[in-house]
């Protein structure tokens, strides 16, 4: 897809290379996730690109398009690999089928295939399953391994995931909760922050709620992008930079709203900041256009996180921020080389 701002330069990477830089980025904090929260993100990542990988080849052979040209390319395994990592690990197993199956087919292929969509195919996929399915969104996040009743065997997660309501409540109940920022968000109303901070999901330590080591480990796998030139400073920096300052302005007192770190550290910042809002199709294409883009994305999470009814924002401040990004793209488009202000 043609971009509106100029040079249209082209690369040394392919298609192929950049998915698969992106994909191996994520591998360190994936493996955090199992570490911390078991087995279900393998499986939910097992179930998401077994489901992309069929639908985009059965598209393709109904549009006349070379299937293994295409399904080589990474751009299906990428955007299911993501959704899996946006999905709680104890879902069942229908939602991550669901999901990429709204990613691939109508948030991807719908308009054209790669390079035509709009809006994020991933968070499409999450976006879709979050309204339509909320219970099983917001309830089946894994506790910590430190803190769960039930061990996270794989066999465990796959008892829950795939038999859900048939196995025995008290393995689900041990071993799904919600996120730490739903937590906090709904239990400040009646505690304070010591005494929140003092139960073990908040408390500090490797030990313990993990999700500080899981976005660690995205922003390094972020830097490696960067370094890599795979994408720019503006997104990220513009996303964590309005993000940080909207909680330092207004989430100043941790016993009225979530906290600044726990905006950056809790949830899905760190994945969305330099993975998701980072794409270059439903992305802005300017510098200046990139900074206002991630601006956009982090005000937004903050004003759903705080006064919205999900707990993690991500998927809509992006999507939403799609929808902006050609008018965007329109006023912030360089001025040609050699052209003259007017």
């Amino acid at each position: 897809m043609l971009t509106p701002s100029s040079p249209h330069a082209v690369g040394n990477q392919s298609v192929q290379q950049v998915m698969f830089s992106v994909w191996a980025a994520t591998l360190p904090g994936f493996a955090a996730l199992i570490w911390f929260f078991g087995w279900g993100y393998l499986i939910n990542a097992v179930l998401a690109v077994a489901t992309a990988l069929v639908a985009e080849a059965i598209i393709l052979r109904l549009r006349r398009r070379p299937v293994w040209f295409f399904l080589g390319d990474g751009s299906a395994l990428l955007t299911a690999w993501l959704l899996a990592l946006a999905l709680p690990p104890l879902a069942p197993w229908w939602i991550p089928v669901i999901g990429t199956l709204a990613a691939i087919v109508f948030a991807k292929h719908l308009y054209g295939g790669l390079g035509n969509n709009p809006f994020n195919p991933a968070m499409v996929g999450y976006a879709v399953l979050l309204i339509s399915f909320p219970v099983e969104m917001t309830t089946r996040w894994g506790i910590p391994a430190a803190l769960a009743t039930e061990a996270h065997s794989l066999l465990d997660s796959a008892r829950v995931i795939f038999a859900g309501l048939r196995v025995d409540p008290a393995l689900v109940d041990g071993m799904t909760m919600a996120t730490p920022l739903d937590v906090y968000k709904n239990d400040i109303a009646t505690l304070d922050a010591a005494e929140l901070r003092a139960e073990p999901l908040f408390s500090a330590g490797w030990r313990v709620y993990g999700w500080e080591w899981v976005s660690g480990l995205y922003l390094l796998g972020g830097l490696y992008l960067l370094w890599r030139r795979i994408i720019t400073w503006h997104i990220p920096v513009a996303v964590l930079g309005s993000l940080t300052l909207l909680a330092l302005l207004f989430s100043w007192n941790p016993d009225l709203r979530v906290p600044v770190d726990l905006h950056l550290l809790g949830g899905a910042t760190m994945l969305g900041a330099f993975f998701i809002a980072t794409d270059p199709v439903s992305a802005a294409t300017s510098n200046r256009g990139k900074l206002v883009f991630g601006a956009g994305i982090g005000i937004l999470i903050y004003v759903i996180r705080t006064w919205g009814n999900y707990p993690d924002a991500v998927a809509f401040a992006v999507l939403l921020m799609n929808f902006a990004a050609p008018l965007i793209d329109h006023y912030t488009r360089p001025r040609v080389y050699g052209e003259g202000r007017s």
